[in-house]
């Protein structure tokens, strides 16, 4: 929050922060007394706009690159506008229909993920970003394939449509009618439960003399769902795409920030864990510049918000990364917008 309060403001200095403020978020540029006066919205002579310009500065709203250059928002000034000034523009008819015409029918929950990913990317001109759900995985169907006498790859399918491979290694030569028992058994057996749920479920099954499987496919059916069960930090935690948005014309007069954010977004976990403050928000949280650690050198800004799924469960966090000058008016509910829709998705 900015420590700063709008009742501090004048009406004709906060028409000219506003001012300020939107054209800098426009092309990025500090904005200038002369350009001010001829905008038309303020009656006033350059000499009185750069009067109240100089108030600003003083209040830690705006600063001046440069001695002769226009003035820019702190990043205090553009909190103090996102949280008082800044008029939230819902998505059109179109751009939702856009939105939910690109994110359905998207397959396994992972490519749903990235779809997600891509459209933040496009419609925010900035970086996407989707956290992971960190869920079990139920198995809907588990085969094994020869590659070798001494290799298979185990496919698993999940109830949520994901699909993933991993090659099993065998100690001695399996001949595939093995691998077919195998296969059967699991998807017969154990459909519907956790990769957990399974294992202990062979388990005692074996122990008890229960199961139906000789020796030979009982071990496969273990090393099966063996290479599933790995520690859940292992599986990717963050999707993103888009980041040769980040380095546009605004980019290369500032290219050690882009740097730094690139090599921030590099660090997923990190980023992952930001994204975390905003699970338990109700809508899209606002990040500016240094107000997080991750970021403070790179002077970006972060839109995020949380995911459901069809239980109204938290799941994940989606949002964009860009430089502090993005549309947060029309970004904004974009996101949320994008939030909802993916929900949907989740199911």
């Amino acid at each position: 929050m900015s420590n700063v309060p709008l009742t501090e403001l004048t009406d004709r200095a906060r028409a000219i922060f506003q001012l300020v403020v939107e054209g800098y978020i426009a092309d990025g540029q500090p904005v200038g007394s002369k350009a001010l006066a001829n905008d038309g919205r303020v009656e006033l002579s350059p000499a009185s706009i750069r009067s109240v310009l100089a108030d600003l500065e003083q209040l830690g709203l705006l600063a001046a690159p440069h001695t002769s250059a226009g003035r820019m928002p702190t990043e205090t000034g553009l909190r103090l506008f996102v949280d008082g000034m800044m008029q939230v523009a819902e998505p059109s008819r179109e751009e939702r229909a856009e939105i939910e015409k690109r994110l359905r029918n998207p397959g396994p929950i992972e490519r749903a993920l990235e779809a997600t990913s891509t459209l933040l990317s496009d419609i925010s001109g900035a970086a996407g970003m989707v956290m992971v759900p960190q869920r079990e995985v139920r198995l809907r169907q588990l085969s094994l394939v020869s590659l070798s006498p001494q290799q298979a790859l185990a496919v698993l399918v999940g109830e949520d449509g994901q699909v993933e491979n991993r090659v099993v290694d065998l100690p001695e030569p399996v001949d595939p009618a093995t691998l077919e028992k195998a296969s059967n058994f699991i998807t017969a057996r154990m459909a519907g439960r956790t990769l957990a749920e399974a294992t202990r479920l062979l388990k005692q099954e074996i122990v008890s003399g229960k199961s139906a499987l000789d020796q030979a496919s009982s071990d496969l059916v273990k090393r099966g769902l063996a290479v599933w069960s790995k520690d859940p930090t292992e599986r990717p935690v963050l999707i993103i795409r888009g980041q040769a948005n980040l380095l546009d014309d605004g980019a290369l007069q500032d290219l050690e920030r882009v740097r730094s954010l690139l090599d921030d977004l590099e660090n997923k976990q990190s980023v992952a864990e930001l994204l975390e403050n905003a699970r338990e928000a109700e809508s899209a949280r606002i990040f500016i510049g240094s107000e997080n650690r991750l970021f403070s050198l790179s002077g970006s800004s972060v839109i995020a918000s949380p995911y459901r799924d069809g239980e109204g469960k938290v799941v994940g966090v989606l949002g964009v990364i860009g430089p502090t000058r993005l549309n947060y008016a029309r970004v904004v509910p974009m996101v949320d917008f994008t939030a909802r829709s993916l929900g949907k998705i989740i199911g």
